[in-house]
């Protein structure tokens, strides 16, 4: 389909622990289009990483294929075309906030002026007045606030984000999902994202819920 931004066709990971094979992803065939908007369900060690990390080209499957048909070559696709916001912000301690964003962006060449491009991001998350200060300086909800605005400063098509509340209280985590899906009201890129919270995950269109390496049939969702 022309519209399909990652698809896993039985794409597996097993990893060797002590002489014995885990499987962490037993062999799943899904696929997000663009648009979608998909939580990513299930407890702690079901698989859910490991998907978003294959989906993010972060690793590679050990069995099975992985094609992102919209954006082509696979050294391509980051930062400007996949955006990753982690558990933890992640952030460069030396670089200020601002640096911080532009950083994918400097190294991407995706923006002619990622300094302009960052400012209008942190504006967008309510973040502005931060710039100048230091990862150190922010709380820890601020700090996850501008990891999310560095995945999004290069407006990638897919964005994936793997337990981003997770440290973060309720109130906070939803400020933050709220200026996520603001950011994303009317656009066409996908999202993906993987979290415990049931109300998160009843804001999303669609429901993937993983148990033991397992993905099960979605509601509303184009996996199987």
């Amino acid at each position: 389909m022309p519209d399909i931004v990652v698809e896993t066709l039985r794409a597996a990971r097993s990893f060797d622990r002590g002489g014995k094979t885990v499987e962490a992803l037993a062999p799943t065939t899904c696929s997000v289009r663009a648009g979608d908007r998909v939580a990513l369900v299930g407890p702690s060690g079901s698989g859910k990483s490991t998907l978003l990390h294959l989906m993010a080209a972060l690793d590679r499957p050990s069995t099975g294929e992985i094609h992102w048909p919209l954006f082509g070559d696979h050294d391509a696709l980051r930062p400007g075309q996949i955006g990753m916001v982690f558990q933890a912000p992640s952030l460069m301690p030396p670089l200020s906030v601002v640096e911080n964003v532009e950083l994918p962006l400097i190294l991407g060449s995706t923006d002619s002026d990622p300094r302009a491009a960052a400012m209008s991001v942190l504006d967008q998350v309510g973040l502005a007045d931060l710039a100048d200060k230091l990862p150190e300086e922010l709380s820890g909800g601020q700090g996850q606030r501008v990891a999310m605005a560095r995945a999004m400063a290069a407006h990638p098509q897919l964005l994936l984000a793997d337990e981003p509340t997770g440290q973060l209280d309720q109130a906070t985590g939803r400020a933050l999902i709220d200026s996520l899906l603001g950011w994303l009201a009317g656009s066409r890129i996908a999202l993906v994202i993987a979290t415990h919270d049931p109300t998160i995950a009843e804001r999303m269109d669609q429901v993937w819920r993983m148990e033991h390496g397992r993905l099960s049939p979605p509601v509303g969702g184009n996996a199987r």
